[in-house]
């Protein structure tokens, strides 16, 4: 059975959310972005695109990250080694 896991945000607690029977749902512990593979992409996209930068306007921070994101998503095998986790296959 598939799993998928999140932060607990309160923005990802939505009451009426369906959840397919062949999903299990994890939560992760609070505080702990080391968990969740996604922040390590955000930290790949910043360290790589997006930091040390002067931006000019909100207008230029959202260009320079659709950029960014782009980039990324034109390295498939990039996003895969960021976002893999031995821990979380099972024998």
């Amino acid at each position: 059975m598939p799993s998928c896991s999140w932060n607990q945000a309160g923005w990802h607690k939505a009451k009426d959310l369906q959840i397919p029977a062949n999903i299990s749902l994890l939560p992760l512990p609070p505080r702990s972005p080391e968990l969740n593979p996604v922040e390590n992409v955000w930290q790949y996209m910043r360290d790589n695109w997006l930091s040390n930068r002067v931006f000019t306007s909100y207008t230029n921070i959202l260009d320079h990250c659709a950029d960014a994101w782009k980039r990324l998503a034109n390295q498939p095998w990039t996003i895969m080694s960021i976002g893999l986790r031995d821990w979380v296959y099972r024998s």
